[in-house]
């Protein structure tokens, strides 16, 4: 059948007349007749999309599947009978019986037309109920074997059952007067029924309801339930009829615009109301019940209250209506007051930040601080804590492990490139499209006002004509203000004072300087390769083992395979990179097993290299001390540590001073300062002072395609130049950092941990600090520099003496036939 087989009083009328062959009204005798007829075991089944076929009525339907039009055709040949149920969804083109109700009815095919636009239409009428037990065939149309359902009828009609049948044939002739749509001749056939099963399923049959309100009447047993169930049908109807009618005969003829809308929202609220759905008014209440149950501040909800009140004055029509049932639902959406217990077992919290996090001792310690005293106050306003860090060393996923060891609820914010103020304090009500700041959306969506709450990437915040969102951010993180942030769109303050906010960016280079006031600053190093080899085999390896389908058995990486990995094929502080070449080789080994070939779990040097390729970089090491003016330097990059060598040769000239290598400016003035102080000191170094008028000097840095600058440099110059001018030997297997002044000291410098990593991976024994530097050596674990000697000073002079031995090199220069 086709989805617009639905049908009312006027198809049936328009199709029965005087010249057709049967008449759509019942006595009490060809009713008991029809109920006493045998029904046939095994019928074929007609599926109705939207329609209902009750006992004794006569409907026509448009057929128009394929085996719908083949059923009837055979059937109208036979004995005419067929078995007849309505789908459960109209939308299924080919339903199968359990898409199907299971009672239905027995109908008889009293005529075939072909209409005009050459659809079929079949005249039924319905005889008995029926229920499927069985499926017997689905091909070429559903058949079924059926019992009858029997209609349990009072033996006796007594007065009550009487008054019944009387109400519901009067309201019936009601509805009818009152419908224009309907015709007088509804009426008729109406008063002229006698028996009162007829009646009941000849109006419920053409009554306006719902097909699962009909199919509900049909499988009532009880007749006198059904009759009392389509008379509350029927009372609603007639009630919303009447009300229609009020509303109508109320307006004007020449309405007015405003008149026109108010007539229309009035229907649109009684249909509602009919169809079960939100009004304006249900949704006032709605707004206020769940206001009451909200645990608020007194003059949030007085706000609440006086907004409510606005949306009752407001047109449902207008287009600021749906603004304010949106700034209504926000209010109440946000978690005001709501707040998460915090679990202070510290040794809880030491586990599960250990679990998720290898290494990061500093952090981990500082969050062990922060519960301790939250503990102990529990009234502590939260401290905005930065982790500043190269990337991959797990900065975001941290803020993950804070909020699982505290038990609060986790958000997080990307600032990665936003430039508009009102993303951080949201826009004004009064343009199109506000939304709130996402600071706020980030705390509806947690759903509690106390969560950790991550700002990653707060380095990356841009600004342009729209506003700055870093000086928005000034309010937020800071703990004597926050406690009243103000987001344009709620137009009220909201207490952001127990959000534990976790900021991380890559550099502080571009914060705001009143922004990083602020903030608590907390260095996230890189990781030794001690650190990523335990990560690799804790978290790397399961993951992607677990990520590409393979268990531990399939795939076992040891020390001296990850060492590899992470020397040859990776060059970074994190472990990122580490990760993507361990899920290459998990994929690998996840090809060799697809495709059947040999493969052993245990993987060795050479699998790597047949799965990854050459090594991409060449691992860092150390060169003899043969050459005088060459020496060994340790440097900072944003992917870690990393050795550098500084190269001097002289040759014969005047005394000019030549720099290669790419340097910065303040890597050239630290060669400028190391040349002026060796010659202002050159008698404490046994240098003829005239030799640097005689001789030429270049100092380089290799690889001169990479921008190097910065201070620490410093001493790595003089040492160089020094070694030049004196022709000594560097000592074997030194390395050093750190800045000069012309008067000869040395300054502390950054990044020690990752340089003596990389002076680690040289295989360098000693290396020379600034004293200042030496608190830094004592937060790196013991057992990863065993193997390293440190000296700390804090004189130029002491450099010299430790770095330069009284041997000269091979070869050495002879500066004094310059004099002559």
């Amino acid at each position: 059948m086709n989805k617009n087989d639905t049908f009312d009083l006027n198809q049936v009328l328009s199709v029965i007349n005087e010249d057709t062959e049967f008449f759509p009204l019942m006595s009490s005798q060809d009713e008991e007749e029809m109920s006493k007829a045998d029904i046939p075991e095994i019928l074929p089944i007609l599926p109705l999309r939207n329609t209902v076929l009750f006992p004794g009525v006569v409907i026509p339907i448009t057929v128009g599947r394929d085996k719908s039009i083949k059923l009837v055709k055979e059937a109208y040949k036979g004995d005419r009978t067929i078995g007849v149920l309505s789908q459960k969804d109209m939308n299924i083109e080919e339903p199968t019986v359990d898409q199907l109700h299971k009672i239905g009815t027995v109908a008889s095919i009293i005529k075939i037309l072909q209409m005009p636009d050459g659809n079929t239409t079949v005249i039924i009428q319905g005889k008995q109920r029926f229920r499927i037990t069985e499926l017997l065939s689905s091909e070429p149309y559903l058949k079924a074997r059926v019992e009858r359902v029997p209609e349990e009828k009072p033996k006796v009609a007594n007065r009550e059952f009487k008054a019944l049948i009387s109400s519901i044939k009067e309201l019936a002739l009601q509805i009818i007067q009152l419908s224009p749509n309907l015709p007088s001749e509804a009426g008729l056939a109406i008063k002229n029924i006698e028996s009162p099963t007829f009646l009941v399923n000849f109006i419920s049959s053409n009554m306006s309801l719902e097909t699962e309100q009909k199919q509900s009447l049909l499988e009532t047993k009880d007749f006198v339930k059904r009759a009392k169930t389509l008379l509350e049908h029927l009372t609603t109807e007639i009630q919303l009829l009447e009300l229609k009618n009020q509303i109508q005969n109320k307006v004007r003829i020449d309405l007015d615009k405003q008149q026109r809308d108010y007539f229309l929202n009035q229907q649109l609220k009684t249909i509602q109301e009919e169809l079960g759905g939100n009004t304006p008014d249900l949704e006032m209440q709605e707004l206020e019940k769940r206001s009451k149950a909200k645990k608020w501040p007194v003059e949030v909800q007085k706000h609440f209250n006086k907004e409510l009140e606005k949306l009752g004055r407001i047109n449902p029509a207008a287009a600021d209506y749906s603004v304010q049932i949106n700034y209504l639902e926000l209010l109440l959406d946000l978690p005001w007051g709501d707040y998460t217990k915090d679990n202070f077992d510290l040794n809880r919290a030491v586990k599960v930040l250990d679990k998720d996090h290898y290494g990061l001792e500093k952090v981990k310690r500082r969050i062990i601080e922060y519960l301790a005293v939250l503990k102990l106050k529990n009234n502590m306003k939260a401290p905005i804590l930065c982790l500043v860090g190269p990337p991959g060393v797990g900065k975001t996923s941290l803020g993950k492990s804070v909020a699982k060891a505290l038990g609060r609820k986790y958000t997080r914010m990307a600032l990665g490139g936003v430039r508009d103020e009102a993303e951080i304090r949201g826009h004004r009500k009064t343009y199109i499209g506000a939304m709130p700041g996402r600071i706020i959306q980030s705390l509806k969506k947690a759903g509690a006002s106390n969560p950790v709450f991550v700002l990653d990437e707060i380095d990356k915040l841009g600004s342009d004509f729209k506003g700055d969102p870093s000086s928005a951010l000034l309010e937020v993180l800071d703990p004597e203000q926050n406690t009243n942030f103000y987001d344009h769109y709620v137009e009220m303050e909201y207490d952001l004072s127990k959000v534990m906010f976790i900021a991380t960016a890559n550099s502080l280079n571009g914060i705001q300087p009143a922004l990083l006031d602020r903030m608590e600053i907390i260095e996230v190093n890189g990781y030794t390769i001690e650190e990523k080899i335990e990560i690799s085999k804790k978290h790397l390896l399961p993951k992607q083992l677990e990520v590409h389908g393979l268990t531990k058995k399939d795939a076992n990486l040891n020390n001296k395979v990850i060492e590899k990995i992470i020397d040859e094929y990776t060059r970074e502080s994190g472990v990122r990179g580490l990760e993507k070449k361990i899920g290459s080789i998990v994929r690998g080994i996840a090809t060799r097993i697809v495709m059947e070939k040999e493969h052993s779990a245990k993987i060795d040097v050479p699998m790597v290299e047949e799965i990854l390729g050459a090594p991409i970089f060449d691992k860092d090491l150390y060169e003899d001390n043969e050459v005088a003016g060459v020496v060994t330097g340790l440097a900072w990059t944003s992917v870690g540590g990393d050795i550098l060598f500084i190269e001097s040769s002289l040759s014969p000239g005047k005394g000019k001073l030549s720099l290669t290598g790419n340097l910065g400016d303040v890597m050239k003035e630290s060669a400028a300062i190391a040349m002026a102080y060796l010659r202002s000191h050159a008698e404490d170094f046994d240098i003829d002072y005239k030799v640097f008028d005689q001789w030429d000097v270049n100092v380089h840095v290799p690889a001169g395609a990479t921008p190097k600058d910065g201070p620490s440099a410093g001493i790595t110059m003089l040492t160089a130049l020094t070694s030049l001018f004196t022709q000594r030997k560097v000592k074997e297997k030194l390395a050093m950092t750190g800045e000069i002044t012309l008067r000869g000291r040395v300054l502390p410098v950054g990044g020690i941990k990752e340089k003596i990593l990389a002076a680690k991976r040289a295989n360098i024994k000693e290396i020379i600090l600034c004293k200042a530097n030496e608190k830094d050596i004592l937060e790196i674990k013991e057992d990863y520099i065993k193997d390293l000697t440190f000296h700390y000073v804090t004189k130029m002079s002491e450099v010299i003496d430790l770095a330069l031995l009284k041997q000269k090199v091979k070869k050495a220069k002879d500066l004094s036939i310059k004099l002559a």
